[in-house]
């Protein structure tokens, strides 16, 4: 399971986002607080507090993991 800090602080980030994941077979969670949606769904990334870190979770194969952490890097905290 790979957990990844991310930052979606716009509209345009969460659309740049959605359209990103939904790429990849694998299922992505996110996490902010005590809630946890399904990172595929655009109502989901809508109910985001979009000024707060959100906790990403997967579990990919690794070379499917590569591909997905370099497509989501301008998303990740540092």
């Amino acid at each position: 399971m790979t957990n990844l800090t991310l930052k979606l602080d716009s509209i345009e980030r969460i659309k740049k986002f959605n359209s990103t994941v939904t790429k990849f077979h694998c299922d992505f969670d996110l996490e902010q607080g005590r809630y946890f949606i399904d990172a595929k769904s655009m109502m989901g990334l809508l109910s985001l507090d979009l000024n707060s870190p959100i906790e990403l979770h997967f579990q990919a194969s690794e070379d499917e993991e590569k591909s997905i952490l370099s497509s989501l890097t301008d998303f990740i905290l540092e």
